[in-house]
């Protein structure tokens, strides 16, 4: 499999860069890998970079979005940080993603057992990590159930991922409301923004689309 150049980038639509993900996805949990050559890649991509996609994910260490959607060199970009929430900077970063270097898909991607949002559960403090803790609270109020406060914590693992997948739509609608340029985008039918979750135990990605 070639790198993507700015014929095939150009011939991307929001609906086909979705399935490409899919499609990757699946040979992921088959074990199955596309034919590449990674090095190939390299020298391809050394005088530009023509990605389809944007994903926002969590730093966790088992969640690389590259490795889960069996994408290579110069396909996607990848936006990473603890929690897969959005500021400033990142929202800039999925600015320039879709509207100056062309993909078609955004997509916030969260996963089950999260660390940081296990912390959000716990209102933990500690440093700089209290203000991130901070950001993905929100989510940890917004799932009502349960209303016993002895349940909502990190050792409720079904609560801590329903706080994950609330946690994936609260930062879409944060994209919406806060990237006028992404928005914009979104609605004349240039890009398209779904969320996922990725489970860590089996390696499938659901799809909110």
């Amino acid at each position: 499999m070639k790198a993507h150049t700015r014929e095939t980038q150009a011939t991307m639509t929001p609906e086909k860069a979705l399935r490409y993900l899919k499609e990757g996805n699946q040979r992921f949990q088959n074990n199955l890998k596309a034919n590449r050559n990674l090095l190939e890649q390299v020298n391809d991509t050394s005088d530009g970079q023509f990605p389809f996609a944007t994903i926002l994910s969590c730093i966790d260490s088992r969640v690389s979005a590259e490795l889960v959607f069996d994408q290579g060199l110069g396909d996607i970009f990848s936006i990473r940080i603890a929690g897969n929430f959005v500021n400033e900077d990142i929202l800039g970063s999925m600015e320039f993603a879709c509207k100056l270097a062309g993909t078609k898909l955004l997509v916030v991607l969260g996963h089950t057992s999260c660390g940081a949002v296990k912390g959000a559960c716990d209102h933990a403090r500690l440093g700089n990590l209290t203000a991130l803790i901070n950001k993905i609270e929100p989510a940890v109020e917004a799932v009502k159930e349960p209303t016993d406060e002895s349940l909502r914590n990190s050792k409720n693992l079904e609560f801590v991922d329903k706080v994950a997948e609330k946690n994936v739509h609260l930062t879409i609608g944060n994209i919406r409301k806060n990237s006028p340029v992404l928005t914009e985008m979104e609605t004349k039918g240039e890009i398209k923004v779904v969320g996922a979750m990725y489970d860590v135990s089996n390696g499938e990605v659901i799809f909110y689309d």
